[in-house]
């Protein structure tokens, strides 16, 4: 398991400019992910490059104004806001003499602290271990130099061989109770989607406010804190709509950019809420200067998962920190596309549970009519 930094850990973190458009955007983001895995932030250490250095990532001197940074913040780790080779991590810890961890171990870390359902905790699991498996050589770097010669001639890599081979052992073990536990859903859900319950699953950047919304249409008292990843586990509640019946609205876990892919297959089970969805509402924080980049992000993942062409609804969310006023719009086809809403205040949650007695309504009449069409087809067969 990746060790989890203690409460108030002090941390220096790295964000180097390769030519993004959004440097702002990622360095606010790896401050909210430092203080959401419980750390506190004592330093920033920023720089340009054209490519990231084989060795350190950052070049060597860069490397030594993180070690001043270090020294003079009395950091216990360092987090760098990119993804290491396990080479450049053993590197960095070497010449930093402190803790070094990359974007993808932070955010597991963030994973693991959230992780509140039996099968969250797997998937976490899982994540952790396949990540874990390519820096197994860390905690043996004393036996790197297997040449030979007196006192060099140990169980190195015996050793090394049955931690993989254990470790593959708790991996498989894990994939077979998460595919059992997808199995036992995907049947939940083929009953639910045999009926005319419309089904939205909530989907959208970490921290743009799904939980809120969630609980603002519900009252479900679901996690909600302005952290990311505040929520992990997939949560279901029925929704009563005026003029519809029910509906079933799902919470997912939010996306981010750069996502470790070990953590969108480990999580592949629980964002099947999204794939099988009629309508996924797509929250998006209006407020965020990088509004339209978390959108394609999320659009990415979803392509990813296999949701991508599963019908979305925009909402704009957070109206209540920009100018903009609670509304709809409609795409070429008369459908609503975009809804502006506040889950804070309230305000245009009313639009909200008009579009979905809409959608609602659609797939019943849809569904009337195909159901029409077989009985009018099992007449004919009978006359013939």
């Amino acid at each position: 398991m990746i060790e989890r930094p203690a409460a108030g850990e002090r941390a220096v973190i790295v964000q180097l400019d390769f030519g993004q458009l959004d440097i702002e955007d990622q360095l606010e983001e790896v401050r909210l992910l430092t203080e959401s895995a419980g750390g506190t932030v004592v330093a920033e250490v920023r720089g340009r490059r054209h490519s990231p250095d084989p060795k350190t990532y950052a070049g060597k001197g860069k490397v030594d104004e993180v070690g001043a940074m270090v020294a003079a913040g009395q950091a216990d780790l360092v987090i760098f806001n990119h993804e290491l080779s396990p080479a450049q991590e053993r590197n960095l810890e070497r010449a930093l003499k402190c803790r070094v961890i990359d974007r993808t171990s932070l955010i597991l870390d963030i994973f693991a602290l959230r992780a509140a359902s039996a099968e969250g905790k797997l998937q976490v699991e899982l994540a952790q271990l396949e990540h874990l498996s390519t820096r197994l050589v860390r905690g043996w770097t004393h036996l790197e130099r297997q040449r030979g010669g007196i006192g060099m001639r140990g169980p190195g890599e015996t050793q090394l061989e049955t931690d993989r081979r254990l470790l593959g052992n708790r991996v498989k073990l894990l994939k077979d109770r998460l595919s059992k536990l997808s199995r036992q859903r995907g049947v939940q859900r083929k009953a639910r989607r045999r009926g005319d319950v419309l089904n939205v699953s909530l989907v959208g950047y970490t921290n743009a406010g799904k939980s809120t919304l969630f609980n603002a249409l519900t009252h479900a008292g679901v996690y909600a804190a302005n952290q990311l990843f505040a929520t992990l586990d997939t949560t279901s509640r029925k929704l009563w709509i005026e003029g519809a019946g029910n509906i079933v609205i799902s919470d997912t876990v939010g996306f981010i950019r750069d996502l470790p892919h070990s953590l969108v297959d480990a999580f592949h089970a629980t964002l099947e809420a999204a794939i099988d969805a009629d309508v996924l509402l797509h929250v998006v924080d209006s407020a965020s200067h990088a509004r339209d980049e978390q959108l394609a992000e999320v659009n990415k993942v979803l392509h990813e998962i296999g949701a991508d062409d599963v019908r979305q609804v925009i909402a704009w969310n957070k109206i209540d920190l920009t100018e903009a006023g609670p509304g709809v719009e409609r795409d070429e086809y008369g459908s609503i596309a975009r809804v502006r809403l506040s889950a804070r205040t309230g305000e245009g949650l009313d639009l909200l549970r008009s579009t979905f007695a809409e959608y609602a309504q659609a797939k019943a009449e849809a569904r009337r009519k195909a159901l029409s069409n077989t009985d009018n087809h099992l007449n004919i067969s009978t006359l013939q």
